[in-house]
């Protein structure tokens, strides 16, 4: 890439254009950064887990200082709302803080020590093993996210906690709000002593295939679309060296609601539903988008109670021109395939700007339209009405996998709610009970993945264990004391370890 052009960062609302002094990043650079990052992977694993800790609060200590500023830029590069983007903002600072503090407690090492013995097959060897960084991570901002999937997400994060340098690609969604945020983290890079090259940012879809092109690049985080992820794992595919590729991708979360549970709670359920398809303008991976809700009376009113609240809302602004059109395309396909739509009475989208108009289609279970099982990224949703519980079993069994699946249910629902979920749990990553499932907790327990199409992977990319990815593990056999991790030497350990079978906990 010889050329470089200028950034323009747009406002999806009125579509106002406002120049940056971003440029795209030439070849030249991409390449610098990645030998940069390269450079600085075994000084900043050598750091050890206190000092990235430092590091990470440091980050969100950064962040927060920053908040005004950057949540401002962001409303105007997304039109998502103030306290939507302050909440947002408030979960990185604080996954930069638990991610420090699984450093702290450094069981995600799984520091495991077999001392020399006999076994049945004989003497056995000193084994030490414990995790290690897996190198210089590329990461992929998300469109619609820009603060906790983005430049400062939780991909970056993990790698970081990890020992892994980071080299980001901004979203062109937003780029202005990408630089500030990266700004606020190469300060508190510089502020903790961490190595030069831990952190880089490349702007450019061009820049972007180079980026996971290059050699020294060992793994690489995204979050979009499914067209996105097979594009970069084309590029993966042509690389000398394979790497991971840890892509969050589509999903149509399916919901369920029981006989039983629209009788009992419909207007609650029709309320919870419309606000978790129409939230953020439907622009989150976990928005039902498929929703089975039973024939007869109590379907009924529940249905009537969907389309009573569709009716109250108005259109929608959407983050950027390709999601707009592609929510045109998309639900005027899956409308033409059959059934009955309902758009709301708010009239016309405005003429200026990325806008959209909320939609629930109605459709029969026992013949859904191949359209259906199609993602439609915005305020969109397909209601499919099942008679019976075999209907609904054999309509969920055709769904390609999901991040989620959700089950409304009553008490007396037992052996369907049992049936639903071991039908329902080879086919995503979280399965929610009597909830919705948009809001991702960042904790402990947490799972954000499922089978493919929804990731091609077997890890999260949300909560602690999302620090795996970018991980290998590494086996010294009858090494020297002085080689070794100082979490696998002899004597007492400040972290938890299995020795010879028996796990420990420190002293």
């Amino acid at each position: 890439m010889t050329e470089t052009y200028a950034i323009i960062s747009v406002d999806p609302r009125d579509e106002t254009r406002s120049p940056t002094a971003l440029t795209e990043t030439t070849s030249t650079r991409v390449a610098e950064l990645c030998a940069a990052a390269a450079a600085a992977a075994p000084a900043f694993e050598a750091a050890g887990r206190a000092a990235r800790a430092g590091f990470l609060r440091a980050v969100a200590t950064e962040l927060e200082a920053g908040r005004e500023p950057i949540v401002t830029t962001a409303i105007s590069e997304t039109g998502l709302p103030r306290p939507r983007l302050d909440g947002e903002l408030t979960r990185t600072c604080y996954q930069m803080r638990l991610f420090a503090d699984v450093l702290d407690e450094g069981s995600y090492l799984e520091a495991t020590i077999d001392h020399a013995a006999d076994t049945p097959m004989g003497p056995g060897p000193d084994l030490r093993r414990m995790l290690v960084p897996i190198g210089p991570v590329a990461v992929f901002g998300a469109s619609n996210f820009p603060l906790a999937f983005s430049v400062p997400g939780g991909d970056t994060a993990s790698a970081l906690a990890a020992g892994s340098p980071v080299v980001l690609k901004a979203h062109g969604s937003h780029p202005a709000t990408s630089a500030l945020c990266f700004e606020a983290m190469r300060r508190a890079a510089a502020a903790t002593g961490m190595p030069d090259g831990v952190l880089g940012i490349v702007y450019g879809q061009q820049a972007g295939a180079e980026l996971v092109a290059d050699p020294r690049i060992k793994a690489v985080g995204f979050t979009g679309s499914l067209s996105g992820g097979k594009a970069l794992l084309d590029i993966i595919s042509r690389r000398d060296e394979p790497i991971p590729f840890y892509g969050e991708l589509a999903g149509l979360n399916p919901l369920v609601i029981t006989e039983a549970a629209a009788a009992a709670r419909g207007e609650s359920i029709a309320t919870g539903l419309l606000t978790a398809v129409t939230g953020s303008a439907g622009q989150l991976c976990t928005k039902p988008g498929l929703v089975f809700v039973p024939a007869g009376a109590a379907g009924d009113e529940l249905t009537a109670a969907v389309r009573a609240r569709l009716g109250e809302l108005d259109a929608q602004v959407v983050l950027n021109e390709r999601i707009r059109d592609s929510y045109n395309e998309i639900s005027a396909g899956i409308a033409a395939a059959g059934g009955v739509e309902t758009r709301t009475s708010g009239g016309p989208p405005p003429s200026q700007g990325y806008w959209v108009t909320p939609a629930v289609l109605e459709v029969r279970a026992g013949s859904l339209p191949t359209a259906v099982t199609e993602e439609c990224f915005g305020p969109f949703a397909v209601i499919a009405r099942y008679d019976d519980s075999e209907q609904l079993r054999t309509a969920l069994d055709g769904l390609p996998a999901s991040l989620t699946a959700t089950i409304h249910c009553e008490p007396g629902d037992d052996e369907l709610t049992e049936a639903l979920s071991d039908l329902l749990r080879a086919k995503a990553g979280r399965l929610v009970y009597n909830g919705f499932p948009t809001g991702v907790l960042v904790s402990w327990a947490q799972t954000h993945g499922g089978p493919w199409p929804a990731t091609n992977t077997q890890h999260t990319s949300v909560g602690t264990s999302a620090i795996r990815r970018f991980l290998r593990p590494m086996t010294w056999q009858d090494a020297p004391a002085h080689v070794l991790p100082p979490e696998l030497r002899p004597g007492p350990a400040a972290i938890p370890r299995r020795i010879d079978g028996r796990f420990e906990l420190p002293e």
